[in-house]
């Protein structure tokens, strides 16, 4: 993966990292529901009198929302315990801490499980999705969103500097890049903060063949300026985010 390695490679990355702009958006939700924009308002409908548990909860911000909008209970489940102290914060500022619970382990089972810009980070996917089998009702459901994917053109996350940076650069001019500018000791994108499995949709839908899941629903999100040339064959590079919603199989 990556053609472009070695002393000239990891010079090039340097000075192109100088110039580019970056892709570190952080504004596109701001002032609005997340999950409202990912699912659209009859999210709220769905997600009535449910035991809900929100899988990699951080620190709290849909947890809460899905508290504020709906008669819910929430479990926030997550392994930072420094998160969950400010989810626990967050919840009592918005008046809903008697409806959500964050922890490092739950004993029940859900109705609904939401995972949120999760999969492309998990080291095991297929052992996130057994441990998912393992917290859902008989008659529950997984939704999911998540993205960028691998091919898209800030797939890389931190190391998309510009687009297709992750695609062009070799992943060990990458990666010394990364630790000479982070601090952290990496050798491979699965050992960066949040990690990164090059997670593409072909491979998320072989995941999930191979599971205990299947598709209730699945949809590729174009993204917006290149929506007329997505199509199947396409969808790898002109994908936004992947939302999905998750069933058991039936046995």
């Amino acid at each position: 993966m990556g053609i472009v390695g070695g002393r000239v490679g990891y010079q090039l990355l340097r000075w192109l990292a100088r110039i580019a702009p970056g892709n570190e958006i952080t504004t596109a939700y701001d002032g609005l529901s997340k999950m409202e924009q990912l699912f659209g308002p009859s999210v709220w409908n769905d997600l009535a009198d449910k035991t809900i548990v929100d899988f990699g909860c951080a620190t709290g911000a849909e947890s809460v929302d899905i508290a504020v909008h709906t008669n819910s209970r929430i479990i926030g489940l997550d392994i930072r315990e420094d998160a969950l102290a400010k989810a626990r914060q967050r919840a009592q500022q918005a008046g809903v801490e008697h409806r959500c619970r964050f922890v490092t382990r739950i004993d029940e089972k859900a109705d609904v499980i939401i995972s949120l810009d999760a999969f492309e980070h998990f080291a095991d996917p297929p052992a996130m999705l057994r441990l998912m089998r393992t917290l859902l009702k008989e008659d529950g459901y997984v939704l999911a969103c998540f993205g960028p994917t691998w091919y898209h053109p800030m797939g890389g996350h931190v190391f998309s500097i510009f687009p297709y940076a992750h695609l062009l650069f070799s992943e060990r001019v990458l990666l010394r890049w990364y630790r000479e500018t982070s601090a952290r000791e990496a050798q491979h994108f699965g050992e960066i903060q949040g990690g990164l499995n090059r997670l593409t949709i072909r491979r998320f839908e072989k995941l999930i063949h191979e599971s205990d899941f299947e598709f209730g629903r699945f949809e590729a999100v174009p993204i917006r300026k290149l929506r007329p040339l997505a199509n199947r064959l396409t969808r790898e590079f002109t994908t936004s985010v992947v939302r999905c919603k998750l069933v058991l199989k039936a046995v």
